[in-house]
Order: C-alpha cells, then structure tokens, then sequence
C-alpha cells in the first residue's frame, strides 16, 4: 500500500513538472514571446484610454468649477450687461 502511495505521488508530482516546464518552453518561443507583447500592449492602451477618460472627465468638473466661479453659464455671445438681471 505504501509503495502504491509513494508511486502515485511521485507520478503526479513528475506530471506537475512536466507541465510547468512546458509552459516555461512555450512561453520562450517566439510565438509565445509575440503573444506576452501583444498582452501587454493591449493592457498599455487599455490603461491610456481609462486615463484620457478620467482626464478629460477632471478636465470637465474643472472648467465646470470655475464658469461657476466666474459667474459664466455659458450663452455664446452673451454681454456683460445680460448677467445683471
């Protein structure tokens, strides 16, 4: 019973081996080389459009922020004379 134990474990110890190692192998091939790349390149443009957004959302709360500071509500071609009333 011992024996069965110490064979099974070492077969399923030899197999996680053998796996690992051939994921380390295809991942130093070319192929898995240009896919990492291409991952971490997806990721890069994934983060600078997130980034743009947020930007341009702080952009906006921002000038939102200071028109309202200013006294602005943002009529086109309004005179100084039509904010009195």
């Amino acid at each position: 019973m011992r024996r069965l134990f110490w064979i099974a474990m070492g077969a399923s110890i030899g197999a996680l081996v053998v796996r690992k190692a051939s994921r380390a192998a295809q991942q130093l091939t070319p192929a898995g080389i240009a896919g990492n790349l291409a991952d971490g390149i997806r990721d890069l443009g994934a983060a600078v459009r997130e980034f743009t957004v947020d930007v341009r959302s702080g952009m906006q709360e921002r000038e939102e922020e200071l028109r309202d500071g200013v006294g602005l509500d943002g009529r086109l071609g309004a005179k100084p004379e039509d904010f009195t009333q």
